[in-house]
């Protein structure tokens, strides 16, 4: 069974991790172009807003208004880029779950991947879904205002007259590549941790039936407490892997939704009103996945212990219960995710980033005040 085959088909349309099928030369020719496009287009629309930044914005709402969609390209760009890097390095930790001792042995280990892949696959589609339904209502209300006056939709410095029928239409149609693009990459990038995220469940879920049937077999408690010590490994090598993408986001998230707050109370027509309402949920829900996800692993760690409470345990023999027991005590300590090992994935840090976002909106408005 081919695992996070969503997630990575995700990856391959957002421009940041190549089929694996597609060996050829011209194939290889045909995607390397086009994750060049994906990416050169983000980058020149991150600097073209930067140095609008510095040499147009004069006043706190028009920073504000060109800081959200920046800080979202921003954090795109580098996932893109990112990715590329640790392709390598993805590919093997994907390869691990098929080596022992994390491949399922029989066919209910099996159904139990199964279900969690499909778990992933369910998730993620709604996911998308928020997401191209922010990026839709945003391209709306561009065509409806912005295409029929001839204007951008972001405020950008442009180093040429673009007034012209052709030009305007190269430049605007850019833009909304790109802010397509940012959405497409942060849905690829979080599908693909959020993936991992459920395979260690997974993990605990098989190791938890393993352990129910030690009564049959009393040899393979030994296999269990290695399962259990290379769980803790994986998990660790994915939190190390993806902890800057982690922390990034987290602060990114948390400055965008202020920022979206801020013009959400200053929005003065519903045309408006509703593309940030959408962009802001989608914010939301992508921050609210790293914390859930990374709840559930924390909870899913923690309930080894009841696994083991509903073995059979008083029938094992004395040495078995001595390993019964180091896998005890490894699992009062829950496995959790970090951002640079400063804020913890799970939902009191969510709610923690919405009451922030939410002081720092009150004192925005206060001093517009």
């Amino acid at each position: 069974m081919r695992l996070l085959q969503f997630t990575l088909m995700i990856c391959a349309l957002a421009g940041c991790w190549q089929p694996l099928t597609w060996t050829s030369l011209f194939k290889q020719i045909i995607y390397k172009a086009y994750a060049i496009f994906l990416i050169s287009s983000l980058y020149v629309f991150l600097l073209s807003q930067f140095i609008n930044i510095i040499l147009n914005v004069g006043n706190s709402d028009e920073f504000t208004d060109a800081l959200y969609m920046m800080l979202t390209i921003l954090v795109a760009g580098y996932k893109q880029i990112y990715m590329w890097v640790e392709r390598k390095n993805v590919m093997v930790i994907i390869n691990v779950l098929n080596e022992k001792p994390f491949v399922p042995y029989e066919t209910h280990e099996v159904m139990i991947r199964e279900k969690f892949e499909k778990m992933i696959q369910n998730n993620m589609r709604r996911y998308l879904t928020i997401v191209m339904m922010s990026i839709t209502s945003i391209i709306t209300m561009s065509v409806s205002t912005n295409l029929m006056n001839k204007t951008l939709t972001y405020k950008t410095w442009i180093p040429f007259d673009y007034s012209s029928t052709a030009t305007y239409y190269v430049v605007y149609t850019h833009q909304l590549i790109a802010m397509s693009t940012s959405g497409i990459v942060n849905v690829a990038i979080e599908s693909l941790l959020c993936g991992f995220l459920l395979h260690i469940c997974c993990q605990f879920e098989i190791l938890g039936y393993r352990l129910a049937k030690l009564t049959h077999n009393q040899n393979s408690l030994r296999d269990c407490v290695c399962h259990h010590n290379r769980i803790f490994e994986y998990a660790y090598t994915i939190n190390n892997m993806f902890a800057k993408i982690i922390a990034i986001q987290f602060a990114v998230s948390m400055l965008v939704v202020c920022s979206n707050l801020y013009r959400i109370a200053m929005a003065a027509d519903y045309l408006s009103f509703i593309p940030l309402m959408m962009y802001t949920s989608a914010i939301l829900v992508q921050i609210f996945i790293y914390c859930w996800f990374g709840n559930e692993v924390k909870i899913k760690s923690l309930q080894l212990m009841n696994s083991i409470y509903n073995t059979d345990w008083p029938a094992l023999s004395n040495s078995n219960k001595k390993d019964i027991l180091l896998i005890m005590r490894r699992a009062t300590t829950p496995i959790e995710f970090t951002s640079a090992y400063i804020i913890t994935m799970n939902l009191e840090s969510f709610v923690a980033l919405l009451k922030m976002s939410y002081s720092v909106f009150n004192l925005l408005h206060q001093t517009h005040e």
